[in-house]
């Protein structure tokens, strides 16, 4: 590789070092805590960078209800000076996630409203507990009530089934981690909403770790180069690549779907080897191989993860589960906002 590659301005990087030998700028993350284990993910966390890039999506999520104009049922019906404070409620059980959003999207608004959380993300909440309170002027509760109740709904709908998730395999010490089967521009926030349900953030893209899947292992057996070689080579490549620091984040994962592979793969000790669709036996037959020499190489069990399998997957004796299920498969939390006293006022 000869050229710098080019992007637009980010929003949540930093670019602390010039391109390197090989023309790479070495991206710094900073949406993320480090990894305790540097065998890791990093892992999503609110701050400044990331309710930035929540402000940018709330003028989106304005636009698409408002267009370029405005809500004329409320300018219509609704008093300019009516006042009320609103309670957001949840109508089912679950968990909830996204409550700092929401006072970002309240803020970017700006329509002297207030927003103000009675419990915190992570939370559970049975049906009919308060969320929180909206207060201010009841024309523009009622333009912002969508938004506010679409974000937190779909957010606590990933964290509930997350913890469903978890839940099911807390008498092991496997964890869930996420996969990338993200809605388009809503990453770090689906992300976000897995830890929230008690789940563990996997890559956060193409950037951040090597993962060598089924695809390249392909492309690379038509010239003889076997996965211990693939591994072999990302490793070399990182040493030329990056500086120490971040060669050290870079995490080595590669994808097996049968137990030669994995023996071949073993030896060069990746960071976590991927277990892909793999029976019960076939976990257990794997980890007992891992134990014989390898035992500081991880193992991560993916592929038809469900409610009803994921205790036997991780009683298998696997460290990891990755699945797209809390995301792609998880439904909404109902939640509504209840009307409260309102002081009204002549239309103005």
């Amino acid at each position: 590789m000869t050229g710098v590659i080019s992007c637009p301005s980010p929003i949540y990087y930093d670019r602390p070092y010039a391109p390197n030998s090989l023309g790479i700028i070495n991206m710094v993350l900073d949406i993320t805590n480090p990894p305790s284990d540097s065998r890791d993910h990093r892992q999503v966390v609110w701050n400044e960078r990331f309710a930035a890039d929540v402000k940018h999506k709330a003028q989106m999520w304005f636009r698409e209800d408002f267009g370029l104009e405005s809500d004329w049922t409320s300018r219509a019906l609704v008093p300019l000076a009516a006042k009320s404070s609103l309670a957001i409620v949840a109508r089912m059980n679950g968990v909830i996630a996204g409550l700092p959003a929401v006072e970002v999207v309240v803020d970017e608004f700006q329509e002297s409203l207030v927003w103000a959380a009675v419990i915190c993300d992570g939370d559970r909440v049975q049906a009919g507990d308060v969320i929180g309170y909206l207060s201010g002027s009841v024309s523009s509760i009622l333009q912002i009530e969508r938004v506010i109740l679409n974000l937190v709904g779909r957010l606590s709908g990933i964290a509930t089934t997350t913890r469903h998730l978890v839940d099911a395999i807390q008498e092991t010490s496997c964890r869930i981690y996420d996969t990338r089967k993200t809605v388009p521009g809503w990453r770090l926030l689906d992300k976000y909403a897995v830890t929230c349900g008690g789940g563990y953030n996997h890559r956060m893209g193409l950037y951040d770790a090597i993962l060598i899947k089924d695809n390249h292992l392909a492309a690379l057996r038509e010239e003889g180069v076997s996965p211990a070689d693939a591994v072999r080579r990302s490793r070399e490549f990182i040493s030329r690549a990056f500086t120490a620091d971040r060669a050290n984040e870079m995490v080595v994962e590669v994808e097996v779907d049968s137990l030669g592979q994995l023996a071949n793969v073993l030896p060069a000790l990746p960071d976590i080897v991927l277990l892909d669709n793999m029976s019960i036996d076939e976990l257990r037959q794997s980890v007992a191989l891992r134990e014989k020499k390898f035992p500081e190489v991880i193992l991560e069990a993916s592929g038809g993860v469900t409610l009803k399998n994921i205790s036997a997957i991780a009683k298998s004796g696997v460290d990891r589960i990755s699945t797209g299920a809390p995301i792609h498969t998880s439904s909404w939390l109902d939640v509504g906002l209840d009307w409260g006293s309102v002081s009204c006022a002549e239309h103005e």
